[in-house]
């Protein structure tokens, strides 16, 4: 993998979310991957954006990154706007994925498999309140024993959909009560350099 898309999904709050901790996450995952000779393009979605060329970097890229913080269990409302109008005018213009896979004259073909992003891959990569003891636990009462990606599957699911094959996703947990920001970016450098 040597074209990597990392798009910044945080939304400003202020006072409470500014974004330094993503946007840290954001330039280890940049740094990491140029330092192993790949190319990096940056989208944050905050700045605005332009949805041909979104799709153009889709297109080019070989991984995708979405560097996102969690709010309310899923990525902030401008990161589902994004997806909402890149995906839907790839799939307008036939550039991402044709159709959902099916047709009438073949019932066997699955649901989610028109996508034309094969050999593609997608990695999410979250920032948490959650400790990471919530997460593979039956004994946790709010998501029952759920993994990370199981939690966020509402965000991988659509580059799935777009045939992407999905990594398994990174998390940094607890960030505001015990956050272990060092740890995590070894963490995190060391999964990219496994990729490229």
């Amino acid at each position: 993998m040597k074209k990597v898309l990392i798009i910044n999904a945080h939304q400003k709050y202020e006072g409470f979310a500014e974004g330094k901790l993503n946007q840290t996450f954001m330039d280890v995952a940049k740094e990491t991957l140029e330092a192993k000779d790949c190319e990096v393009q940056i989208t944050y979605i905050e700045k605005g954006y332009d949805i041909e060329e979104e799709i153009s970097k889709h297109e080019w890229a070989d991984l995708v990154i979405t560097q996102t913080p969690v709010y309310w269990f899923g990525a902030p409302w401008i990161y589902k706007k994004y997806i909402d109008e890149v995906f839907t005018a790839a799939l307008v213009q036939g550039r991402l994925l044709i159709d959902d896979g099916r047709t009438r004259t073949d019932l066997s073909k699955q649901y989610g498999t028109g996508g034309l992003a094969q050999g593609k891959k997608f990695l999410l990569s979250s920032t948490w309140n959650a400790p990471d003891e919530a997460f593979g636990d039956n004994k946790q009462i709010l998501l029952e024993g759920k993994s990370l990606d199981d939690a966020l599957i509402n965000i991988s699911i659509a580059y799935k959909f777009c045939g992407y094959e999905i990594l398994k996703g990174f998390g940094s947990f607890d960030v505001m009560k015990n956050p272990q920001v060092e740890s995590d970016i070894k963490e995190l450098k060391e999964r990219l350099k496994e990729l490229c």
